[in-house]
């Protein structure tokens, strides 16, 4: 008889319940690597070059980025879309993946819930600013006012997105808080000074470890799991409408929110990637917890999304051949595969259809460096499938007479550049400041007094 099979343990090294405990705490508990210092050094500085051109565009005026006629969204939208799709993989890994009782979602999903805050605050400078006059956009906010029959437009797109995402952002902050508070209890217990002791306790909420806490805990957990698991879904989906509303060749079409959504987690993971294997080479010790096994179940989900976001690729040809409209086909027959911007087209094209087929090797999903690279790659090339998206039907639509290019200037360059900066600053003081995996999720899959069938 076969013995049956058995899967490779989520954590390695043979840990103690209090060599977890110790392993995930040092970073915050010890002075900073040499490493993480210069990667906190180099983000801050770009952060400060990304303040500092934010201020001399709200100063002087959007005069200073490439949007003009007939290209009037550029950069700033193209990277809001962009950076709230980055977002949507620390939401699915941790709500829709807990949901499922996918246990190996445990070591990076901490740090997935972080990335997802992170980049959502990010997001959410980019509309401020392209309003051009960011001092006015509470105007974007229903309140009431005395300014007469002054009111938001609730029929615009724009407005549907200041609601999916400040709801995604809330909700998601809450979700990540709430999953950090028996960890914050643990560092309060072994804090070894009365600051570092007041702060934890304050942000712990009076957590004890009773039977009382943990059920109430797991209750609420499960619930902002369920609020979580849709607005996955509806944010990318509302944030396409922005385009698929409009009447606009390249933009009307139906695929969009599937497409979006797709897209949105396909960026995502690549972005997880990205950071793990940061975080893996900066903290040694946490290779245990985050193991290769952990990053090649990612690397099969980017190649899954990867496959879907280049069938959308495909079946935009064929719904702009059968619908018969001259529009349509002139923008994806022509325009974008061989116009001025076929460039960016081909990069996308390569960097999300052809560099993640890498992964249908068992040895590519399993190295560290390739899986960088893949995900660096991804990154671009979701970045240049917006560029592609809004550029290319903006500069070309109906009129002849209204075709126009894209004035790309450096101001775009430094908005788009630091705003990693601004991403990487607060990622590497999460780092610092709470427990990149969570605690009490790992003990759990633990072995530790079980046998090897499981039992007690």
């Amino acid at each position: 008889m076969s013995q049956p099979m058995k899967r490779n343990p989520l954590v390695l090294g043979n840990k103690s319940l209090k060599d977890i405990t110790d392993d995930i705490c040092a970073p915050v508990e010890r002075f900073p690597s040499k490493g993480w210092m210069a990667l906190f050094v180099s983000a801050k500085t770009l952060f400060l070059f990304y303040i500092l051109t934010i201020a001399m565009v709200v100063a002087t005026g959007m005069g200073l980025l490439g949007v003009n006629h007939p290209v009037g969204w550029g950069t700033m939208i193209i990277t809001f879309v962009f950076w709230v799709g980055i977002g949507h993989a620390g939401t699915l890994i941790s709500a829709i993946l807990f949901l499922f009782r996918q246990k190996w979602r445990t070591s990076v999903a901490r740090s997935a819930e972080a990335m997802t805050v992170f980049a959502v605050m990010t997001a959410g400078i980019f509309p401020l600013i392209h309003t051009g006059r960011p001092w006015l956009d509470f105007w974007l906010f229903p309140y009431p006012n005395q300014r007469g029959p002054l009111w938001v437009n609730f029929r615009s797109p724009l407005l549907w997105d200041v609601f999916a995402v400040s709801t995604y952002a809330t909700v998601s902050t809450v979700f990540w808080f709430v999953g950090l508070i028996p960890d914050l209890a643990t560092l309060k217990d072994r804090a070894k000074n009365k600051i570092r002791r007041t702060v934890y306790g304050a942000l712990s909420l009076g957590w004890r470890g009773t039977a009382k806490n943990w059920s109430h805990y797991e209750m609420v957990y499960l619930i902002l799991a369920g609020l979580s698991t849709p607005l996955v879904l509806s944010v990318h989906t509302i944030v396409s409408f922005d385009f698929a509303v409009s009447n606009l060749p390249g933009w009307h079409t139906t695929i969009f929110p599937p497409y979006f959504v797709a897209g949105a987690i396909f960026s995502g993971f690549a972005m997880v990637i990205t950071l793990m294997s940061l975080v893996r080479i900066g903290f040694p010790q946490f290779k245990d917890y985050i193991t290769i096994d952990h990053m090649e179940v990612m690397n099969k989900i980017i190649m899954m999304t990867g496959l879907m976001v280049g069938y959308a690729y495909g079946s935009e040809f064929l719904i702009a051949w059968y619908s018969g409209n001259i529009y349509e086909q002139y923008v994806f027959f022509v325009s974008r595969a061989f116009g001025p911007y076929a460039w960016s087209y081909w990069i996308m094209i390569f960097c999300n259809v052809v560099v993640p087929q890498l992964f249908w090797f068992r040895k590519f999903r399993r190295s560290i460096p390739v899986m960088f690279t893949v995900s660096i790659f991804v990154n671009i090339g979701m970045w240049f499938e917006r560029f592609v998206i809004t550029v290319t039907s903006l500069h070309r639509d109906f009129l002849p007479s209204n075709w126009g290019q894209y004035a790309w200037s450096m101001y775009d360059t430094a908005i788009l550049v630091g705003s990693f900066g601004m991403f990487f600053t607060i990622f590497l003081l999460y780092l610092r400041v709470f427990p990149a995996i969570s605690i009490a999720e790992v003990k759990p899959v633990m072995h530790v007094g079980k046998d090897e069938e499981g039992g007690h």
